[in-house]
């Protein structure tokens, strides 16, 4: 089942989401509608607070960034209570898009290697580490499950600049090609 995308000043998106153990109710049917949902928005990556679930879930599918990063052919996950514990190297700039913000995207700052704690969709743990394209993905959507969006990491005065633009986010007035819940709508508006 396709998922509503909440937008930009939902308040689910500021929360820190909940961890999550292998007895959560429809747990699997859940990471299958997370599954379609991303893909059915063409996303590359997608967090469960994005689909209204304070919990600590991510699905990432690097697939698309195969031609450019060949490290990332083949790279779909599941990040199951995921926790960055270091981060290293010069930071450096990378356009990121989010599709809790439909069409906006911004230059945003982060460093090139992670290395984080999970489990996978069995409950089954791993540490890793990643750089380039695939750690800046899993960051964008760990920020998710932290509370944050990708325009926290903008300096001020750029997010002054864009204030009008999430005005419009928040409230629907966006071109958008899935499924969406604005925060600023009444429902059964949209």
């Amino acid at each position: 089942m396709i998922l509503p995308v909440v937008a930009y000043g939902h308040p689910v998106l500021k929360k820190v989401a909940e961890p999550v153990g292998p007895d959560l109710p429809d747990f699997r049917e859940f990471l299958e509608n997370m599954w379609e949902t991303m893909y059915q928005s063409d996303g590359v990556g997608l967090a469960a607070p994005q689909v209204n679930r304070s919990i600590r879930v991510i699905v990432i599918d690097a697939s698309a960034f195969a031609e450019k990063y060949p490290e990332s052919e083949n790279f779909k996950k599941a990040f199951i209570n995921a926790h960055i514990y270091r981060e290293e190297g010069e930071e450096y700039p990378f356009n990121e898009g989010c599709l809790s913000f439909p069409g906006l995207r911004e230059d945003i700052m982060r460093k090139p290697v992670i290395h984080i704690k999970y489990h996978d969709e069995n409950f089954v743990e791993h540490d890793e580490r990643y750089d380039g394209v695939l750690a800046r993905i899993i960051q964008h959507e760990y920020d998710h499950i932290q509370g944050v969006v990708f325009v926290d990491r903008l300096p001020s005065l750029k997010k002054m600049l864009l204030k009008r633009r999430l005005s419009d986010i928040s409230k629907g007035n966006v071109e958008v090609g899935y499924r969406m819940m604005f925060p600023q709508i009444k429902k059964g508006r949209r």
